[in-house]
């Protein structure tokens, strides 16, 4: 069954995407980053394999925006800290298995999104680690039908992300495929 790949992507408008980026290198140029970074992602990830759906914020500048590609289907995020988000979009998938990433990660190839389905095969989810602690990609093998806890007091924006997500996710076998850095600062930067 064909898969589903959810992407996280804000408005790149100064001030309000990649601002501890913008507190390095401006708020103009983290703004130009992330569009440009965007724009290289969704053209590299497009496969036969899966279909892409962009989870978009602002909900309603995100869903009217020119910015990003006009064929691919769009979701708002609605509100919500990032776990009810992340929850709701993964919820919203009709069918067959899903994986949810960012944008913001310069190093994800087809390769790897590939690995994120196939670790679904024999797994109810997957999590591609981040180094900070977090994570960079999240699959689930049936996403409609998560446990009620699920993201639900994770310390966000800590080493502890990623352990607090598996956490809410009592009893299901969970595998991990590779380790991606995000951009969060100039330091992480290409």
């Amino acid at each position: 069954m064909k898969g589903t790949l959810i992407v996280m992507v804000k408005e790149p408008r100064p001030g309000r995407v990649k601002t501890r980026l913008g507190r390095d290198i401006g708020m103009t140029a983290s703004a130009w980053w992330f569009r440009l970074q965007t724009r290289s992602l969704l053209r590299r990830l497009r496969d036969p394999r899966w279909d892409i759906v962009l989870a978009v914020s602002p909900d309603r500048e995100g869903v009217q925006s020119r910015v990003w590609p006009l064929d691919l289907p769009r979701l708002p995020q609605g509100h919500g800290d990032l776990g009810a988000r992340m929850a709701r979009m993964l919820g919203q998938v009709p069918q067959g298995p899903a994986c949810l990433i960012g944008a913001d990660i310069p190093a994800i190839t087809r390769k790897e999104i590939a690995r994120g389905f196939a670790a679904l095969g024999d797994h109810d989810a997957v999590f591609g680690p981040a180094p900070d602690g977090g994570f960079w990609l999240i699959g689930l093998k049936h996403p409609r039908r998560q446990p009620p806890q699920f993201f639900r007091n994770v310390r966000w924006s800590s080493e502890n992300a990623l352990a607090d997500s598996v956490a809410t996710l009592p009893d299901h076998r969970i595998a991990h495929i590779a380790t991606l850095r995000d951009v969060d600062t100039m330091h992480d930067l290409p």
